[in-house]
C-alpha cells in the first residue's frame, strides 16, 4: 500500500538546547491517531534524490487540536536536520505515518525501566506523559544518557515527575566522550539494579551503538529478546 503523505503547516520551532530544536507541525489533510512511542516519515526536498525521507517520533501524546511535537538534534553534516532546522512558522512540509511499535506493552505487571541516550528520549517522554495523564502507576525507573551537560534533554520536565510521581525515579548521565562510554555508565548503573531482583519491563531508545549491546546484557540476564523492546534511529 502508498504512503498516504499530506502537507502539514510549521506551527512553531523553539530551540531546546543549543544543538536540539522542536518543531509543532499541525496535518492539513488529516488528523494522524498515533500511540505514543510512535514516530512519522518526513519528506524533505533535499538531498540527491529527493525526496529524503527521515523518521521522527513524537514527543507529546496526541492532541485534540491534531498537532504533532517532534524534537530532533542538528548533524551538521547531514542532510535532513539542517533542512529542518531552517524551517519556521508558516512553513510547510509533507509527512506520512503514524508506523512502529514502540509503544507500551498491554500488561503493565512489572516495574518499566525505560532507557534512552539523547534524541531516543523523545519516544520515551510521550510515553510517561500519557501513563502519568491515565494515571497508570505502574513502577517506572527512567535512565537518560546525555552526550553534554547542556544537551540533558526535558531535564526540568523527569525531576517534576519525580517530585509528583512516587512511582518515578528519573537517573540521568553524561557521557561526554563516546557510545562506548554511554553503554558502559549505563550497565555500570543497571548491574546492581538488575541483579537478584525480579524481571523488568526493559524499553530501549538510541542508536543501533548504544541499544544493541544494552539488549545484549539484558538476554544474558535471561530475558527473551522479544521481552526487551528496542528502537534505533539510525
Amino acid at each position: 500500500m502508498a504512503e498516504q503523505k499530506q502537507p502539514a503547516a510549521v506551527l512553531s520551532a523553539t530551540d531546546l538546547t543549543p544543538r536540539v530544536r522542536q518543531l509543532v507541525l499541525k496535518p492539513k489533510t488529516a488528523k494522524i491517531a498515533f500511540q505514543p512511542g510512535q514516530w512519522v516519515s518526513l519528506h524533505l526536498p533535499v538531498g540527491p534524490k529527493p525526496p529524503l525521507n527521515r523518521a521522527y517520533s513524537m514527543a507529546d501524546p496526541s492532541s485534540p487540536y491534531g498537532e504533532l511535537t517532534l524534537v530532533f538534534d542538528l548533524v551538521p553534516d547531514g542532510l535532513g536536520s539542517p533542512y529542518l532546522y531552517q524551517l519556521k512558522s508558516g512553513d510547510e512540509i509533507t509527512l506520512s505515518g503514524p508506523y512502529g511499535r514502540f509503544i507500551l506493552p498491554e500488561t503493565l505487571d512489572r516495574e518499566l525501566i525505560l532507557i534512552g541516550r539523547y534524541t531516543g528520549l523523545v519516544p520515551i517522554r510521550c510515553l510517561l506523559k500519557q501513563m502519568f495523564y491515565k494515571k497508570i502507576h505502574t513502577p517506572v525507573l527512567l535512565i537518560a544518557v546525555a552526550p553534554s551537560e547542556e544537551e540533558v534533554l526535558f531535564h526540568q520536565e523527569w525531576l517534576t515527575m519525580a517530585v509528583q510521581q512516587p512511582s518515578f525515579r528519573y537517573l540521568p548521565i553524561v557521557a561526554e566522550q563516546s557510545e562506548f562510554q554511554a553503554v558502559e555508565k549505563t550497565l555500570a548503573m543497571l548491574a546492581p539494579l538488575l541483579t537478584g531482583q525480579p524481571k523488568v519491563i526493559p524499553m530501549l531508545c538510541g542508536t543501533k551503538a548504544f541499544v544493541r549491546p544494552l539488549r545484549a546484557y539484558f538476554t544474558e540476564q535471561g530475558y527473551d529478546r522479544k521481552e526487551v523492546k528496542v528502537e534505533t534511529y539510525d
